[in-house]
Protein backbone atom coordinates (compact mmCIF):
# COMPACT_ATOMS: atom_id res chain seq x y z
CA UNK A 1 0.00 0.00 0.00
CA UNK A 2 1.36 3.40 -0.98
CA UNK A 3 0.79 5.88 1.76
CA UNK A 4 -0.67 9.21 0.85
CA UNK A 5 1.68 12.08 0.51
CA UNK A 6 0.47 14.36 3.25
CA UNK A 7 2.29 17.23 4.73
CA UNK A 8 2.69 15.11 7.76
CA UNK A 9 5.80 12.99 7.94
CA UNK A 10 5.37 10.02 10.21
CA UNK A 11 8.15 9.63 12.72
CA UNK A 12 9.70 12.95 11.79
CA UNK A 13 9.78 14.06 15.46
CA UNK A 14 9.51 10.62 17.02
CA UNK A 15 13.11 10.79 18.35
CA UNK A 16 12.98 14.44 19.38
CA UNK A 17 12.54 14.47 23.15
CA UNK A 18 10.46 17.19 24.76
CA UNK A 19 12.41 19.54 26.96
CA UNK A 20 9.58 19.36 29.50
CA UNK A 21 10.12 15.61 29.89
CA UNK A 22 13.83 15.96 30.69
CA UNK A 23 13.16 18.88 33.04
CA UNK A 24 10.63 16.88 35.05
CA UNK A 25 12.96 13.87 35.25
CA UNK A 26 15.74 16.14 36.48
CA UNK A 27 13.56 17.67 39.18
CA UNK A 28 12.79 14.12 40.29
CA UNK A 29 16.54 13.44 40.39
CA UNK A 30 17.16 16.63 42.39
CA UNK A 31 14.47 15.68 44.92
CA UNK A 32 15.71 12.08 45.18
CA UNK A 33 19.37 13.04 45.60
CA UNK A 34 18.53 15.69 48.21
CA UNK A 35 16.33 13.33 50.21
CA UNK A 36 18.94 10.55 50.08
CA UNK A 37 21.74 12.85 51.27
CA UNK A 38 19.71 14.27 54.15
CA UNK A 39 18.43 10.87 55.32
CA UNK A 40 21.93 9.36 55.12
CA UNK A 41 23.48 12.17 57.14
CA UNK A 42 20.81 13.08 59.68
CA UNK A 43 18.84 9.86 60.09
CA UNK A 44 21.38 7.09 59.53
CA UNK A 45 24.21 9.11 61.04
CA UNK A 46 26.74 8.50 58.26
CA UNK A 47 29.41 11.18 57.97
CA UNK A 48 28.92 12.76 54.55
CA UNK A 49 30.79 15.67 53.01
CA UNK A 50 27.49 17.52 53.17
CA UNK A 51 28.70 20.74 51.53
CA UNK A 52 30.12 18.95 48.48
CA UNK A 53 27.07 16.71 48.07
CA UNK A 54 24.50 19.49 48.37
CA UNK A 55 26.65 21.72 46.16
CA UNK A 56 26.57 19.13 43.34
CA UNK A 57 22.81 18.74 43.73
CA UNK A 58 22.49 22.54 43.65
CA UNK A 59 24.39 22.64 40.35
CA UNK A 60 21.91 20.19 38.84
CA UNK A 61 18.99 22.19 40.23
CA UNK A 62 20.40 25.51 38.97
CA UNK A 63 20.96 24.16 35.46
CA UNK A 64 17.45 22.72 35.45
CA UNK A 65 15.95 26.00 36.67
CA UNK A 66 17.85 27.95 34.02
CA UNK A 67 16.62 25.51 31.37
CA UNK A 68 13.06 25.90 32.60
CA UNK A 69 13.22 29.70 32.41
CA UNK A 70 14.97 30.03 29.04
CA UNK A 71 13.59 27.14 26.99
CA UNK A 72 9.96 26.84 25.80
CA UNK A 73 8.07 24.16 27.68
CA UNK A 74 7.11 22.20 24.57
CA UNK A 75 10.44 22.56 22.80
CA UNK A 76 11.61 19.34 21.15
CA UNK A 77 15.34 18.85 21.43
CA UNK A 78 17.50 17.65 18.59
CA UNK A 79 19.19 14.32 19.21
CA UNK A 80 22.55 16.04 19.68
CA UNK A 81 21.10 18.41 22.30
CA UNK A 82 19.34 15.57 24.11
CA UNK A 83 22.55 13.51 24.21
CA UNK A 84 24.41 16.52 25.66
CA UNK A 85 21.77 16.86 28.39
CA UNK A 86 22.07 13.16 29.25
CA UNK A 87 25.87 13.30 29.28
CA UNK A 88 25.68 16.21 31.73
CA UNK A 89 23.43 14.09 33.96
CA UNK A 90 25.97 11.25 33.85
CA UNK A 91 28.80 13.62 34.80
CA UNK A 92 26.83 15.17 37.68
CA UNK A 93 25.86 11.78 39.09
CA UNK A 94 29.44 10.53 38.70
CA UNK A 95 30.76 13.55 40.62
CA UNK A 96 28.25 12.87 43.40
CA UNK A 97 29.27 9.19 43.50
CA UNK A 98 32.95 10.22 43.64
CA UNK A 99 32.47 12.00 46.98
CA UNK A 100 30.26 9.22 48.37
CA UNK A 101 32.27 6.05 47.83
CA UNK A 102 32.37 5.49 44.08
CA UNK A 103 31.09 2.09 42.92
CA UNK A 104 30.79 0.97 46.54
CA UNK A 105 27.79 3.28 46.82
CA UNK A 106 24.62 1.23 46.17
CA UNK A 107 23.18 4.11 44.16
CA UNK A 108 25.91 3.70 41.52
CA UNK A 109 23.35 1.63 39.59
CA UNK A 110 21.49 4.87 38.81
CA UNK A 111 24.12 5.67 36.19
CA UNK A 112 22.14 3.29 33.95
CA UNK A 113 19.18 5.71 33.91
CA UNK A 114 20.59 8.17 31.32
CA UNK A 115 21.77 5.21 29.23
CA UNK A 116 18.25 3.78 29.23
CA UNK A 117 16.68 7.12 28.26
CA UNK A 118 19.14 7.52 25.40
CA UNK A 119 18.46 3.96 24.20
CA UNK A 120 14.73 4.68 24.04
CA UNK A 121 14.94 8.07 22.34
CA UNK A 122 18.13 8.45 20.31
CA UNK A 123 19.89 6.92 17.33
CA UNK A 124 22.83 4.59 17.67
CA UNK A 125 25.57 7.22 17.30
CA UNK A 126 24.14 9.37 20.08
CA UNK A 127 23.47 6.30 22.23
CA UNK A 128 27.12 5.33 21.78
CA UNK A 129 28.29 8.75 23.00
CA UNK A 130 26.23 8.45 26.21
CA UNK A 131 27.42 4.86 26.76
CA UNK A 132 31.08 5.79 26.21
CA UNK A 133 30.92 8.69 28.67
CA UNK A 134 29.14 6.48 31.20
CA UNK A 135 31.75 3.72 30.79
CA UNK A 136 34.59 6.23 31.20
CA UNK A 137 33.03 7.65 34.38
CA UNK A 138 32.43 4.17 35.84
CA UNK A 139 36.05 3.25 35.10
CA UNK A 140 37.36 6.38 36.82
CA UNK A 141 35.08 5.76 39.82
CA UNK A 142 36.48 2.25 40.09
CA UNK A 143 40.05 3.57 40.11
CA UNK A 144 39.64 6.65 42.31
CA UNK A 145 36.99 7.84 44.76
CA UNK A 146 36.60 9.14 48.27
CA UNK A 147 35.82 6.67 51.09
CA UNK A 148 32.31 5.32 51.44
CA UNK A 149 30.52 7.34 54.18
CA UNK A 150 30.14 5.32 57.38
CA UNK A 151 29.42 5.82 61.03
CA UNK A 152 31.91 7.88 63.02
CA UNK A 153 35.01 6.00 64.06
CA UNK A 154 34.31 3.13 61.65
CA UNK A 155 35.22 2.50 58.02
CA UNK A 156 33.99 0.13 55.37
CA UNK A 157 35.57 -0.83 52.06
CA UNK A 158 34.66 -3.57 49.59
CA UNK A 159 37.45 -5.80 48.25
CA UNK A 160 38.96 -4.52 45.02
CA UNK A 161 37.98 -7.71 43.21
CA UNK A 162 34.35 -7.11 44.15
CA UNK A 163 34.60 -3.51 42.97
CA UNK A 164 36.02 -4.76 39.68
CA UNK A 165 33.03 -7.07 39.42
CA UNK A 166 30.67 -4.11 39.96
CA UNK A 167 32.54 -2.19 37.27
CA UNK A 168 32.16 -5.08 34.82
CA UNK A 169 28.47 -5.53 35.69
CA UNK A 170 27.67 -1.86 35.07
CA UNK A 171 29.63 -1.78 31.80
CA UNK A 172 27.90 -4.92 30.53
CA UNK A 173 24.53 -3.53 31.65
CA UNK A 174 25.17 -0.33 29.72
CA UNK A 175 25.94 -2.28 26.55
CA UNK A 176 23.03 -4.69 27.00
CA UNK A 177 20.50 -1.94 27.71
CA UNK A 178 21.69 0.23 24.82
CA UNK A 179 21.27 -2.65 22.34
CA UNK A 180 18.20 -4.38 23.75
CA UNK A 181 16.13 -1.33 24.67
CA UNK A 182 16.96 0.55 21.46
CA UNK A 183 15.96 -2.49 19.38
CA UNK A 184 12.63 -2.86 21.19
CA UNK A 185 11.99 0.91 21.01
CA UNK A 186 12.71 0.97 17.26
CA UNK A 187 10.30 -1.90 16.63
CA UNK A 188 7.61 -0.21 18.72
CA UNK A 189 8.22 3.10 16.96
CA UNK A 190 7.95 1.48 13.53
CA UNK A 191 4.74 -0.30 14.52
CA UNK A 192 3.24 2.91 15.92
CA UNK A 193 4.08 4.83 12.74
CA UNK A 194 2.55 2.09 10.57
CA UNK A 195 -0.62 2.07 12.68
CA UNK A 196 -0.82 5.87 12.53
CA UNK A 197 -0.44 5.79 8.75
CA UNK A 198 -3.09 3.08 8.44
CA UNK A 199 -5.47 5.06 10.67
CA UNK A 200 -4.97 8.15 8.50
CA UNK A 201 -5.67 6.21 5.32
CA UNK A 202 -8.78 4.61 6.82
CA UNK A 203 -9.99 7.95 8.15
CA UNK A 204 -9.58 9.63 4.79
CA UNK A 205 -11.29 6.78 2.96
CA UNK A 206 -14.12 6.94 5.49
CA UNK A 207 -14.49 10.69 4.96
CA UNK A 208 -14.58 10.24 1.20
CA UNK A 209 -17.07 7.37 1.39
CA UNK A 210 -19.39 9.54 3.47
CA UNK A 211 -19.00 12.40 1.03
CA UNK A 212 -19.85 10.07 -1.88
CA UNK A 213 -23.12 9.22 -0.14
CA UNK A 214 -23.80 12.89 0.60
CA UNK A 215 -23.17 13.76 -3.04
CA UNK A 216 -25.65 11.14 -4.22
CA UNK A 217 -28.23 12.33 -1.69
CA UNK A 218 -27.67 15.97 -2.69
CA UNK A 219 -28.07 15.12 -6.37
CA UNK A 220 -31.33 13.32 -5.62
CA UNK A 221 -32.73 16.02 -3.34
CA UNK A 222 -31.70 18.96 -5.52
CA UNK A 223 -32.82 17.41 -8.77
CA UNK A 224 -36.48 18.35 -8.30
CA UNK A 225 -36.01 22.02 -7.28
CA UNK A 226 -33.49 22.52 -10.08
CA UNK A 227 -35.95 21.06 -12.56
CA UNK A 228 -38.63 23.39 -11.23
CA UNK A 229 -36.31 26.41 -11.57
CA UNK A 230 -35.49 25.38 -15.15
CA UNK A 231 -39.18 24.98 -16.01
CA UNK A 232 -40.21 28.34 -14.50
CA UNK A 233 -37.37 30.24 -16.16
CA UNK A 234 -38.16 28.57 -19.49
CA UNK A 235 -41.82 29.58 -19.26
CA UNK A 236 -40.99 33.12 -18.20
CA UNK A 237 -38.55 33.36 -21.07
CA UNK A 238 -41.40 32.60 -23.47
CA UNK A 239 -43.61 35.29 -21.92
CA UNK A 240 -43.68 38.93 -22.97
CA UNK A 241 -40.95 40.35 -20.70
CA UNK A 242 -38.33 43.06 -21.28
CA UNK A 243 -35.22 42.02 -23.18
CA UNK A 244 -32.81 42.64 -20.27
CA UNK A 245 -34.91 40.37 -18.04
CA UNK A 246 -34.88 37.68 -20.76
CA UNK A 247 -31.08 37.76 -20.69
CA UNK A 248 -31.13 37.25 -16.93
CA UNK A 249 -33.63 34.41 -17.26
CA UNK A 250 -31.44 32.74 -19.87
CA UNK A 251 -28.43 33.00 -17.60
CA UNK A 252 -30.44 31.58 -14.69
CA UNK A 253 -31.56 28.62 -16.80
CA UNK A 254 -28.00 28.03 -17.98
CA UNK A 255 -26.67 28.03 -14.42
CA UNK A 256 -29.42 25.64 -13.30
CA UNK A 257 -28.36 23.20 -16.05
CA UNK A 258 -24.76 23.56 -14.94
CA UNK A 259 -25.75 22.72 -11.35
CA UNK A 260 -27.49 19.57 -12.57
CA UNK A 261 -24.41 18.60 -14.61
CA UNK A 262 -22.14 19.08 -11.58
CA UNK A 263 -24.41 16.97 -9.38
CA UNK A 264 -24.46 14.32 -12.09
CA UNK A 265 -20.65 14.22 -12.09
CA UNK A 266 -20.54 13.88 -8.30
CA UNK A 267 -22.76 10.82 -8.40
CA UNK A 268 -20.65 9.17 -11.09
CA UNK A 269 -17.12 9.72 -9.77
CA UNK A 270 -16.69 6.01 -9.03
CA UNK A 271 -18.15 4.73 -12.31
CA UNK A 272 -15.88 3.23 -14.93
CA UNK A 273 -15.93 4.86 -18.32
CA UNK A 274 -15.55 2.20 -20.98
CA UNK A 275 -16.52 4.26 -24.01
CA UNK A 276 -14.13 3.62 -26.93
CA UNK A 277 -13.36 7.34 -27.46
CA UNK A 278 -12.90 8.29 -23.83
CA UNK A 279 -9.10 8.49 -24.08
CA UNK A 280 -7.57 11.85 -24.92
CA UNK A 281 -4.22 13.57 -25.14
CA UNK A 282 -2.87 15.34 -22.07
CA UNK A 283 -3.08 18.75 -23.72
CA UNK A 284 -6.72 18.31 -24.70
CA UNK A 285 -7.52 16.98 -21.24
CA UNK A 286 -6.04 20.09 -19.62
CA UNK A 287 -7.89 22.36 -22.04
CA UNK A 288 -11.13 20.55 -21.21
CA UNK A 289 -10.49 20.98 -17.48
CA UNK A 290 -9.50 24.65 -17.77
CA UNK A 291 -12.31 25.64 -20.15
CA UNK A 292 -15.02 26.34 -17.51
CA UNK A 293 -12.68 28.74 -15.67
CA UNK A 294 -11.44 30.74 -18.65
CA UNK A 295 -14.14 33.40 -18.22
CA UNK A 296 -12.70 34.67 -14.94
CA UNK A 297 -10.45 37.66 -14.40
CA UNK A 298 -7.32 35.50 -14.34
CA UNK A 299 -5.95 34.23 -17.64
CA UNK A 300 -5.17 30.50 -17.73
CA UNK A 301 -2.08 29.51 -19.70
CA UNK A 302 -1.26 25.88 -20.52
CA UNK A 303 2.37 25.02 -21.21
CA UNK A 304 3.37 21.66 -22.66
CA UNK A 305 6.92 20.35 -22.56
CA UNK A 306 7.84 16.71 -22.78
CA UNK A 307 10.24 14.08 -24.01
CA UNK A 308 8.67 11.66 -26.48
CA UNK A 309 5.07 11.12 -27.45
CA UNK A 310 2.43 13.08 -25.57
CA UNK A 311 0.74 10.85 -22.96
CA UNK A 312 -2.90 9.82 -23.32
CA UNK A 313 -5.26 9.12 -20.47
CA UNK A 314 -8.81 8.04 -19.78
CA UNK A 315 -11.09 10.96 -18.99
CA UNK A 316 -11.15 9.81 -15.40
CA UNK A 317 -13.74 11.76 -13.36
CA UNK A 318 -11.33 11.72 -10.42
CA UNK A 319 -8.55 13.37 -12.44
CA UNK A 320 -10.91 15.87 -14.07
CA UNK A 321 -12.53 16.83 -10.76
CA UNK A 322 -9.25 16.89 -8.81
CA UNK A 323 -7.28 19.04 -11.26
CA UNK A 324 -10.36 21.19 -11.89
CA UNK A 325 -10.71 21.91 -8.18
CA UNK A 326 -7.10 23.08 -7.97
CA UNK A 327 -7.47 25.22 -11.12
CA UNK A 328 -10.66 26.73 -9.69
CA UNK A 329 -8.88 27.64 -6.44
CA UNK A 330 -5.95 29.10 -8.41
CA UNK A 331 -8.22 31.36 -10.47
CA UNK A 332 -9.96 32.50 -7.28
CA UNK A 333 -6.77 33.85 -5.77
CA UNK A 334 -4.65 34.72 -8.80
CA UNK A 335 -4.07 38.39 -9.58
CA UNK A 336 -3.69 38.11 -13.34
CA UNK A 337 -2.69 34.61 -14.46
CA UNK A 338 -2.68 30.90 -13.74
CA UNK A 339 -0.13 28.61 -15.38
CA UNK A 340 -0.69 24.88 -15.91
CA UNK A 341 2.72 23.42 -16.76
CA UNK A 342 2.72 19.83 -18.04
CA UNK A 343 5.94 17.84 -18.37
CA UNK A 344 6.48 14.20 -19.26
CA UNK A 345 9.04 11.64 -20.26
CA UNK A 346 9.01 7.87 -20.62
CA UNK A 347 8.76 7.28 -16.88
CA UNK A 348 6.67 10.06 -15.39
CA UNK A 349 4.02 12.70 -16.00
CA UNK A 350 4.03 15.92 -13.98
CA UNK A 351 1.53 18.76 -13.85
CA UNK A 352 2.27 21.95 -11.92
CA UNK A 353 -0.54 24.45 -11.26
CA UNK A 354 0.74 27.85 -10.14
CA UNK A 355 -0.71 31.32 -9.79
CA UNK A 356 0.56 34.82 -9.11
CA UNK A 357 -1.60 35.32 -6.03
CA UNK A 358 -0.57 35.66 -2.37
CA UNK A 359 0.23 31.95 -1.96
CA UNK A 360 -0.79 29.52 0.73
CA UNK A 361 -0.80 30.77 4.36
CA UNK A 362 2.50 29.79 5.92
CA UNK A 363 0.86 28.58 9.12
CA UNK A 364 -1.48 26.22 7.23
CA UNK A 365 0.59 24.94 4.32
CA UNK A 366 1.62 21.76 6.15
CA UNK A 367 -2.04 20.99 6.95
CA UNK A 368 -3.39 21.27 3.40
CA UNK A 369 -5.14 18.10 2.36
CA UNK A 370 -6.85 17.59 5.70
CA UNK A 371 -10.67 17.92 5.79
CA UNK A 372 -12.49 20.84 7.38
CA UNK A 373 -9.40 23.01 7.69
CA UNK A 374 -10.39 26.47 8.96
CA UNK A 375 -8.45 29.48 7.76
CA UNK A 376 -8.87 33.27 7.80
CA UNK A 377 -11.64 34.57 5.58
CA UNK A 378 -9.25 35.47 2.76
CA UNK A 379 -6.05 33.88 1.55
CA UNK A 380 -4.82 37.18 0.27
CA UNK A 381 -7.88 39.36 0.33
CA UNK A 382 -8.38 39.78 -3.40
CA UNK A 383 -11.29 37.70 -4.72
CA UNK A 384 -13.58 35.47 -2.69
CA UNK A 385 -14.47 35.46 0.98
CA UNK A 386 -14.66 31.88 2.21
CA UNK A 387 -14.88 30.71 5.79
CA UNK A 388 -12.71 27.66 5.32
CA UNK A 389 -10.26 25.92 3.06
CA UNK A 390 -9.82 22.20 3.24
CA UNK A 391 -12.81 20.07 2.31
CA UNK A 392 -12.56 20.67 -1.45
CA UNK A 393 -8.78 20.29 -1.38
CA UNK A 394 -9.14 17.13 0.71
CA UNK A 395 -11.57 15.58 -1.81
CA UNK A 396 -9.43 16.57 -4.81
CA UNK A 397 -6.22 15.35 -3.20
CA UNK A 398 -7.71 12.02 -2.17
CA UNK A 399 -9.23 11.41 -5.60
CA UNK A 400 -5.95 12.22 -7.36
CA UNK A 401 -4.03 9.94 -5.00
CA UNK A 402 -6.51 7.18 -5.78
CA UNK A 403 -5.55 7.77 -9.41
CA UNK A 404 -1.86 7.30 -8.53
CA UNK A 405 -0.76 10.93 -8.20
CA UNK A 406 1.64 12.36 -5.65
CA UNK A 407 0.30 15.75 -4.55
CA UNK A 408 2.58 18.42 -3.05
CA UNK A 409 1.65 21.94 -1.93
CA UNK A 410 4.15 24.78 -1.79
CA UNK A 411 4.65 28.47 -2.52
CA UNK A 412 6.65 29.71 -5.49
CA UNK A 413 9.97 31.49 -5.08
CA UNK A 414 8.40 34.72 -6.35
CA UNK A 415 5.14 34.22 -4.47
CA UNK A 416 1.93 32.52 -5.47
CA UNK A 417 0.60 29.06 -4.72
CA UNK A 418 2.09 26.01 -6.40
CA UNK A 419 0.56 22.53 -6.58
CA UNK A 420 2.64 19.70 -8.05
CA UNK A 421 1.00 16.51 -9.33
CA UNK A 422 3.23 13.61 -10.33
CA UNK A 423 2.30 10.20 -11.77
CA UNK A 424 4.26 7.33 -13.14
CA UNK A 425 3.47 7.37 -16.85
CA UNK A 426 2.00 3.87 -16.80
CA UNK A 427 -0.36 4.79 -13.97
CA UNK A 428 -1.40 8.08 -15.58
CA UNK A 429 -2.28 6.39 -18.83
CA UNK A 430 -4.32 3.81 -16.93
CA UNK A 431 -5.42 5.32 -13.59
CA UNK A 432 -7.82 2.46 -12.77
CA UNK A 433 -9.85 4.58 -10.36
Amino acid sequence: MQLPSDGVQFGHNARHMRMDTLVKLRWLAVAGQTATILVTDFVLGFSLNLASCLGLVAVLGAVNLLTTLLAPRHLRLSEFSASCFLIFDVLQLSALLYVTGGLQNPFAILILAPVTISAVSLRINHIASVVLVSAACVTLLCMAHQPLPWRGGESFSLPQLYQDGLWAAIIVSCLFISVYVSRVANEYRALSQALAAAELVLERENHLSRLDGLAAAAAHELGTPLATISLVTHELNRADVPEDIKEDLGLLEQEARRCRDILGKLTSLEEDDDEPFSRTRLGLLLEQIASPYQQGAAKIKIEMNGDGAEPHSDCSPAIIYGIGNFVDNATDFARTSVVIDANWDRERVAIVISDDGPGFPGELIDQLGEPYLVRPARRGGNVKDRAGLGLGVFIAKTLLERAGAEVLFSNGKNGGARISLTWSRARFEKPSV
